[in-house]
């Protein structure tokens, strides 16, 4: 009876801290077991990268790709399309004339609603293709052979916010992974030492596009694939540089410490994937520190590059800058690099409520060399092919003036976006706006077919790129989108 006493009270196992742990370690012993069952049976477990804990560890693609980067250039606020690559001559001849039919809320300042307006920039034709291309791109105008334009785009919203959500994640509503976060989680990345996905906004101090670093999030994925926001001011990124009182050997050390700890976490929680994604942060943010600064400093580049991209104009330096860094970044690896032009809002970006022409022009001066010169050496450094480049806003504007502004407002109906590079068919076009440019009537282009398009040209399979989510399968097609077939190589 003593000895029955005894054992019953006994300390227990040394493995175990108490009898609890016990009964916590054997109960989720058995859960886990039944939970990998299940898993297994959904196929949600065979979508997790086997034999790695990597997230960012490369993929293979759905099928042989086009291209293997993206940058994408934004020009934030709504370019008008009327003013920019969609030539309306029938909006010179009606200047002045109201639009019959026109609702007053398709803008957003709805009491504002003035007559049509013609273009104040002049077009002209280029290249082989012919392409009608305004006066505020005598650069780019060089490039159209290069170029498909798709004329028909066309989105939800009015308004900037939802707007900037749908072009970036597909959905008009916040919490959802942008196209970047997509491509990383479907492709991983090619460079160990740089993150897989960089953004780039303004740097005069104009501030970020509405809805802020939520155009850049990954949403519910894990946290691994989210943009890498570089500052406009100072250092790129916090900590790049290591604390002047460590060494290298010191920082390994601690990281050594640290991975050690997350691992035997990861242990107990082998399905947690936001806890992989954590470690692997901790690893890119040591490398990052010895790859970066290389790769970030522009002054290893001739000058003859420097006047290219027009680090020497004025207007343009800052933007030049930016596409300089894209291209070192994709030679390096570097999977999505997504660059905006232009600030918050109204005179801040391309948003031209006040005198279109003065806005426009302000801001094709910074953008359009530094595009132009990015495409040419893309080209000549035989990166294009491999490279999908892309130029739009997030909708268009109207053909209508805004009253007592000179401005035009906001139109979700129809805008225009470019591709270039990366199994794009060069110097055509497709789709069409009515004959003001106000409605896309022609080979209608949604966002989800914009997406399904440069999922397809990375070698992805929208519908099959899917993310299992509080029981639903995701996707950034959402339930929709066609791949533009018209425009591939």
């Amino acid at each position: 009876m003593l000895d029955r006493i005894q054992r019953l009270f006994a300390p227990p196992h040394p493995h175990f801290v108490h009898r609890r742990e016990f009964l916590r370690t054997a109960g989720n012993g058995l859960g886990t077991l039944a939970l990998a069952s299940l898993l297994y049976e959904t196929g949600t477990l065979a979508s997790s990268p086997a034999g790695s804990v990597n997230p960012l560890a490369p993929k293979t693609p759905h099928f042989p790709a086009k291209a293997k980067s993206v940058i994408w250039l934004f020009m934030n606020g709504g370019p008008s399309q009327v003013d920019t690559f969609d030539y309306k001559p029938e909006l010179e001849r009606r200047d002045g004339q109201e639009l019959p039919g026109f609702d007053k809320n398709t803008g957003f300042f709805t009491e504002q609603v003035g007559p049509l307006m013609k273009s104040p920039f002049r077009f002209a034709r280029y290249g082989q293709s012919g392409t009608w291309v305004s006066s505020l791109f005598p650069h780019l105008a060089k490039h159209v052979d290069k170029m498909a334009f798709l004329h028909s785009c066309w989105t939800d919203s009015n308004n900037h916010s939802p707007a900037l959500f749908k072009i970036n994640t597909g959905m008009a509503r916040m919490g959802f992974p942008c196209a970047g976060s997509w491509v990383t989680y479907g492709l991983g990345a090619e460079t160990k030492n740089l993150p897989a996905f960089v953004v780039m906004y303004d740097t005069l101090g104009r501030g970020v596009p509405k809805g802020h670093s939520q155009n850049w999030g990954a949403g519910f994925l894990p946290s691994i694939y989210q943009g890498t926001a570089f500052k406009p001011q100072g250092e790129p990124i916090d900590n790049l540089t290591r604390p002047a009182e460590m060494s290298d050997a010191q920082q390994r050390k601690q990281l050594d410490l640290l991975n050690k700890l997350n691992r035997r976490k990861m242990e107990t929680m082998p399905f947690d994937a936001e806890l992989s994604a954590r470690v692997e942060t901790f690893e890119l943010a040591y490398r990052m520190q010895m790859a970066a600064p290389e790769a970030l400093d522009l002054s290893q580049e001739p000058a003859e590059i420097h006047k290219l991209y027009g680090l020497d104009n004025p207007k343009a330096t800052h933007f030049a800058k930016q596409c300089l860094t894209a291209r070192r970044l994709v030679e390096r690896g570097v999977r999505f690099v997504q660059i905006y032009s232009g600030g918050m809002e109204n005179d801040l970006s391309w948003d031209g409520h006040n005198n279109i022409a003065k806005n426009h022009s302000g801001f094709a001066a910074e953008t359009d060399q530094p595009i132009a010169g990015l495409l040419a050496d893309l080209q000549a450094k035989g990166l294009l092919d491999s490279t999908l480049v892309i130029w739009c806003g997030e909708f268009g504007r109207l053909p209508i003036v805004q009253k007592g502004s000179g401005g035009r407002d906001h139109n979700p109906h129809a805008f225009t976006c470019w591709l270039a590079g990366g199994g794009v068919q060069g110097g055509v076009h497709y789709g069409a706006t009515d004959e003001v440019g106000f409605k896309a009537v022609e080979n209608r282009v949604s966002v989800n077919d914009l997406h399904a398009t440069i999922l397809h040209l990375l070698g992805l399979d929208h519908k099959k790129l899917t993310f299992r989510y509080n029981g639903r399968d995701f996707r950034l097609t959402d339930v929709a989108g066609n791949v533009v077939k018209e425009i591939l190589a």
